[in-house]
């Protein structure tokens, strides 16, 4: 893989992970796995790949990604169109350039930026056909940028999928952790952290058995879960695909369909954020089924 930037804190950047897969906007949140009774499989899958498709397009979606700046203490210039971006103590002030709105008002003086761990959401400032926010990770700040017009965007490949199959929607049987595990994570750059895992996911597939450890992401309910199998070697992404399944019911199982697994953020840019799959998620079987390699993507 080429070189990515980092993750620092779990809870902070898979919580941003999810909301920027569409990044402030409700319709971009990441996909959800189904619940376990529903008339048409097929169907669903297919209308999930049809809203992953328009999410991952969208004009703030992940191919408008064109930037990643770490910010250092005092004054920030990057490119002119950024204006300068102030740190001081934790906070974050723009002293902005000519034609910058922030919710389509003109910004005329230094302002300060919440950032993506605010309760509120990180402030949006947008310049042409550009947009920026501040992220945080852990004790580190970034300038996020964003533009509608990126080559990424204006010139996507499109999603390929396997052919959805009835085998990869699997029942597994949810194995809790009382207390929740603390689970090493390593992100793309070799940092290490960990994120709490409420249980396994246990489930069979042509008579073995597999294990996966879902985490719960920061005001999520749904498990969120990081994994690789043998086809990143040769058909789907190198570093890992993402998917996401239902909290149990009742009976204690979660249904978890493979068919919408989904290639990270990392798959389409350089300048994302991705976490990579503990070794317990590295299954040793070729699961067909989800998003494949991205034409257009990084090695």
């Amino acid at each position: 893989m080429k070189a990515f930037t980092a993750i620092v804190v779990a809870t902070v950047f898979l919580v941003s992970c999810k909301k920027e897969e569409q990044p402030a906007a409700p319709a971009a949140a990441p996909p959800s796995a189904s619940a376990a009774k529903t008339s048409d499989p097929t169907a669903e899958v297919m209308e999930w790949r049809a809203n992953r498709a328009k999410r991952l397009q969208a004009e703030d979606g992940w191919l408008s990604l064109v930037g990643l700046d770490w910010l250092k203490d005092g004054p920030n210039h990057f490119t002119p169109d950024l204006g300068t971006t102030t740190l001081a103590n934790g906070k974050v002030t723009l002293t902005p350039v000519a034609g910058m709105t922030i919710d389509d008002k003109p910004v005329t003086a230094p302002v300060a930026l919440r950032d993506d761990s605010d309760a509120n959401g990180p402030t949006i400032v947008r310049i042409g056909t550009k947009r920026f926010n501040v992220i945080k990770r852990g004790d580190r700040y970034a300038l996020r940028v964003k533009d509608s017009q990126a080559e990424t965007r204006t010139h996507f490949k499109g999603l390929d999928y396997f052919p959805v199959n009835e085998k990869w929607r699997v029942v597994a049987h949810f194995e809790p952790y009382n207390p929740p595990k603390k689970m090493p994570i390593v992100d793309i750059t070799g940092r290490n952290y960990t994120s709490d895992s409420p249980g396994a996911l246990v489930f069979t597939v042509d008579g073995k058995e597999y294990r996966l450890d879902p985490i719960v992401e920061e005001g999520e309910s749904d498990f969120f879960i990081i994994f690789k199998d043998e086809t990143s070697r040769d058909t789907t992404y190198q570093a890992a695909r993402y998917l996401y399944a239902t909290p149990p019911g009742k009976d204690g199982t979660v249904v978890v369909d493979f068919n919408k697994a989904y290639n990270p953020p990392c798959a389409f840019t350089s300048f994302a954020t991705c976490p990579l799959p503990p070794p317990q998620n590295r299954l040793p079987v070729r699961i067909e089924a989800g998003e494949k390699r991205y034409a257009g993507g990084h090695a």
